[in-house]
């Protein structure tokens, strides 16, 4: 019997090892993406996904303030700083696929579907990419200890489409458009060829990562007729644990469709409220 697109998900996230899972994650997008050509798209089906993905047993997780701190002056450090990339990355592959199988039972269109499918696929190739680059210079993934922090906002928005659109495309992978830029510089640097072009193609596809957080969570807005930009606001505060902080990579977010009017009053609330000018 042919499976459904949640239980396709559902099967990445169980699966632990990252070269497995991204491997899986490619086979199961093909899949989608077949059935779509041909005018037969797969049913979208239910399925329960974990509370958190399967992980290898490396690396080991940290909370984010004992992770130590990278200084990419050194070949150790770059590397430390492309094993936290990887991880974020592979943590990625599972938010796109959790999106899939989590909200089932919220009625989207098809076109929901193909948009995290293929940023599923697009961040299975990034975690790949840096895993290689990683290879290249002597290490691995799992070599150094990571944190937990991104699930933590799947876990949060567990129940809440919206609050995922927002905190995970909308802040997360936003984020990654202000700071990819300042990466790049490094390796460039370092004269380090291999790292820079993942990064760069990294950086080039998640500006369309955010960009299908954008547009669905305007429809959503838009299909029960509340105001994007105040609900946006409302949920980073309910849900978003951490500064929102300059400087903006304002150009990129507005190639994803995010305005400053979303994100700045955001980070102006923060350096204003007592106790927290150090955020900035």
């Amino acid at each position: 019997m042919t499976r459904t697109l949640a239980e396709l998900a559902v099967e990445v996230l169980n699966t632990a090892d990252g070269r497995a899972k991204t491997a899986l994650s490619h086979a199961h997008a093909a899949r989608w993406r077949a059935a779509r050509a041909a005018g037969q798209p797969l049913a979208i089906g239910h399925a329960t996904p974990p509370d958190r993905p399967a992980r290898p047993d490396r690396p080991e997780l940290l909370p984010p303030r004992e992770v130590p701190r990278r200084r990419t002056g050194s070949p150790q450090g770059r590397i430390a700083l492309l094993h936290a990339l990887a991880h974020i990355e592979l943590n990625a592959v599972d938010l796109h696929w959790d999106i899939i199988a989590r909200f089932t039972d919220h009625p989207m269109p098809l076109g929901f579907y193909d948009d995290w499918v293929k940023s599923a696929d697009e961040e299975s190739k990034h975690f790949n990419l840096l895993c290689d680059c990683l290879e290249a210079m002597g290490s691995h993934y799992g070599a150094l200890p990571a944190h937990a922090f991104m699930w933590r906002a799947a876990e949060d928005t567990a129940t809440d489409l919206h609050g995922r659109l927002a905190v995970v495309p909308m802040v997360l992978e936003a984020r990654g458009l202000d700071v990819t830029p300042g990466m790049i510089a490094i390796f460039e640097k370092a004269d380090e060829p291999a790292a820079t072009e993942a990064l760069k193609v990294i950086y080039a596809e998640e500006v369309g990562h955010v960009a299908y957080g954008v547009k669905w969570f305007n429809w959503l807005c838009g299909r029960e007729g509340s105001d994007p930009k105040d609900v946006f606001h409302d949920l980073v505060r309910r849900y978003f644990h951490g500064p929102l902080r300059p400087p903006f990579n304002e150009e990129k977010r507005a190639e994803a469709g995010l305005p400053p009017d979303f994100y700045w009053p955001l980070a102006d609330e923060i350096a204003q409220a007592p106790g927290t000018a150090g955020f900035r």
